[in-house]
């Protein structure tokens, strides 16, 4: 689907944007957001993600980690879960998983 096809973004509801088309993951939530989100959402979720990973020194390797930020992705595109994380400066470097 190209854009302007009836195509609207979940997360901003803007109508016309191109969706991202790809899987970002092999799984369900990665074709859902191949199907509903727009490319300039996922853009900004990648941007929020990085600043999530450096804030919290986050080891993606670790479940619990990576189990965080799924959580905070949802959040973020889909409004769903207990809402995002903060980036709170006081507590940078200080974060343990």
């Amino acid at each position: 689907m190209s854009a302007g096809e009836g195509f609207r973004c979940h997360r901003c509801g803007e109508g016309g944007r191109e969706p991202v088309g790809n899987a970002p993951f092999p799984n369900d939530l990665g074709k859902r957001i191949a199907a509903g989100i727009c490319v300039s959402c996922w853009e900004e979720w990648k941007k929020r993600q990085m600043l999530l990973i450096n804030h919290y020194g986050l080891d993606v390797r670790d479940t619990g980690a990576r189990e965080f930020l799924v959580a905070n992705l949802r959040s973020f595109l889909f409004a769903e879960g207990g809402g995002e994380a903060e980036i709170d400066t006081s507590q940078e470097g200080k974060i343990s998983w």
